[in-house]
């Protein structure tokens, strides 16, 4: 682990599926029983990562589909111009 990890507080219910699957894309994390989630961060790219990935397995689905629409009437826009 880095020197200055990236301590995320997600409840436990998350913290499994969330762990899965930063460590499925090469991030690495780690946690103890009843402790947050430990994320070594190193560059901003990986900081986006788990931005998303707690984005995702947190926010209602309502939220993911309202974010999803918009992305899609973005595209719509470019493809216009």
């Amino acid at each position: 682990m880095s020197i200055n990890p990236l301590i995320i507080a997600i409840s436990w219910q998350l913290r499994w599926s969330v762990y899965q699957r930063l460590t499925s894309i090469g991030i690495p994390c780690h946690y103890q029983p009843h402790q947050p989630l430990v994320v070594e961060v190193n560059s901003p790219t990986a900081a986006v990562q788990v931005w998303s990935v707690v984005r995702q397995m947190a926010a209602p689905r309502q939220t993911l589909v309202e974010w999803l629409e918009r992305c899609w009437r973005y595209q719509d826009e470019l493809a216009r111009d």
